[in-house]
């Protein structure tokens, strides 16, 4: 399916900003990152703000097209924004989801296919994951557990995420790298082993086992027993030591 994107940033290419983009079918516009560019700028059906720089402007101009006129409110609307600022983007910003600038094309195309699929009520049930008592969600880049809200980094909340969509399923190191950390991410395996430590002790000791190890193998997200609460069993520690440089 391709989709007609209006990217607004100052650069004079979109794929400065993305450059997953050069490898996607979209129709791709490009114009200043201001309320009066969209006044020509005919049918979108995504704008892709870039928000890398000035988080400030981009937060105001993401408020603004989402209480402006009927059009621009409902169109759906992805900052991309450097990992040093995903601590500053949170509900108040009204984006419909974010992309770090080094996405790889297969994580681009499929936020974009989410976005323009969600619909009024059906968009929060669907940013919405639950597994038994942990509760992630994507609108807010928030995850609960018990109702206590766990502080996580952007790469810790993406690792969680992804486990507990594909409950049950294990998944080897290398290729939680693939889809968490993306394609062109060049550190070691051991990435994954340091983020699933820190996961498990903001898990706490009661629900650290939600993430299991599978020897020799990698990780998975276990499924909640039914009928009843999971017996506490540690979590089986990891030989090797950590790597001094991580990915958050």
């Amino acid at each position: 399916m391709s989709l007609d994107l209006l990217v607004l940033t100052a650069e004079a290419d979109a794929t400065s900003v993305l450059p997953a983009l050069d490898l996607l079918p979209h129709t791709v516009r490009v114009r200043a990152p201001e309320v009066t560019a969209l006044l020509d700028a005919g049918h979108r059906d995504v704008i892709v703000l870039d928000a890398r720089s000035d988080l400030a402007s981009a937060k105001s101009l993401c408020r603004l097209l989402k209480g402006a006129g009927e059009d621009e409110a409902s169109t759906p609307i992805i900052a991309v924004v450097g990992e040093g600022g995903l601590v500053a983007v949170s509900a108040e910003w009204r984006t419909d989801d974010i992309l770090l600038p080094t996405a790889g094309p297969a994580e681009v195309d499929a936020r974009l296919r989410l976005v323009t699929t969600r619909d009024g009520g059906s968009a929060q049930v669907e940013a919405e994951l639950r597994v038994g008592e942990l509760v992630i969600d994507e609108a807010t880049y928030t995850a609960r557990l018990r109702k206590r809200t766990l502080e996580l980094t952007y790469k810790e909340f993406e690792l969680l995420k992804y486990l507990a969509q594909h409950a049950g399923r294990v998944f080897t190191r290398a290729q939680l790298l693939q889809e968490v950390w993306g394609y062109d991410f060049f550190g070691g395996t051991r990435t994954v082993d340091v983020h699933v430590r820190r996961l498990r002790a903001k898990l706490g000791p009661e629900h650290e086992q939600m993430i299991g190890t599978v020897r020799n193998v990698g990780y998975k997200f276990e499924r909640p027993a039914k009928g009843g609460a999971r017996p506490v069993v540690p979590a089986q520690p990891e030989a090797a030591a950590e790597t001094p440089e991580l990915a958050h």
